[in-house]
């Protein structure tokens, strides 16, 4: 069923989305409708494009979540794999996941159903309806590279961490060695045509990962971000020749 006041797939396909991109006015505008069209085949997605190493990444993040963080949020929580997993492994806390879009927020609380210490919420990472100092923790899937602009969704981590608190993310990266980063943007952006042709009948749906991660920084160029923001990095798995990227942070 078409959802209501969003641009359709082919209406996003005849856009400038390497333009859109850079434009903080007008990233969000493209990426919150993208991602409402990919939830109902977004598990699946993330499975078949990453030959099953979407899984073992997370498995890799969340390895890195230790202690007993008793207040953790998920930002761009999508349907809820890092949130469900975090409450999983820390009975007892209480896990938030976050996302712009509607339609993942309901796919996550179909999934969560009862679980007790699980919310999910439709929410904005640059401005995150939370208190100062209340997370012991936060995790982030693929959420920074798609905010319009980094600073800011960085500094509302800070703010509500507390100090010593610990930011866990796994994104895309752009590889710095040239020739890699040709070839693995030009394989990212031939399969994601292809995926969004055939199921959307608009390439851009999941070319936009290529085109997004070309705009975006590098592994040492994030960790440097991190640094100005007020984190200090205390674990990093780089894969895929620096396109892929868990990190543990700790806000100072």
């Amino acid at each position: 069923m078409p959802l209501p006041h969003v641009p359709s797939p082919r209406a996003l396909d005849q856009l400038d989305v390497a333009a859109i991109v850079r434009d903080p006015e007008r990233k969000q505008a493209f990426v919150t409708p993208m991602f409402e069209h990919i939830a109902p085949r977004y598990d699946a997605f993330t499975r078949w494009f990453s030959f099953g190493m979407d899984a073992a990444w997370k498995r890799e993040l969340l390895a890195l979540v230790t202690g007993q963080p008793a207040r953790v949020a998920d930002l761009a929580c999508g349907t809820g794999d890092l949130a469900l997993a975090v409450a999983a492994a820390h009975p007892g806390a209480a896990v938030v996941g976050i996302d712009a879009a509607t339609g993942m927020i309901e796919r996550a609380r179909t999934r969560a159903g009862s679980r007790p210490g699980v919310t999910f919420e439709v929410g904005d990472l640059t401005a995150l309806d939370l208190p100062d100092a209340s997370l012991d923790a936060i995790t982030a899937g693929y959420a920074y590279r798609n905010v319009p602009t980094l600073p800011p969704a960085l500094q509302e981590a800070h703010r509500v961490l507390r100090p010593g608190g610990m930011l866990y993310t796994l994104d895309f990266y752009r590889p710095a060695a040239r020739a890699w980063r040709r070839a693995f943007l030009t394989y990212l952006h031939v399969a994601g045509s292809a995926f969004g042709w055939w199921w959307h009948r608009a390439p851009v749906i999941y070319a936009y990962i290529a085109t997004s991660i070309d705009a975006w920084v590098t592994v040492a160029e994030w960790e440097a971000a991190l640094a100005r923001t007020g984190f200090a990095v205390t674990d990093r798995r780089v894969h895929l020749l620096g396109g892929v990227a868990v990190h543990a942070a700790r806000r100072l």
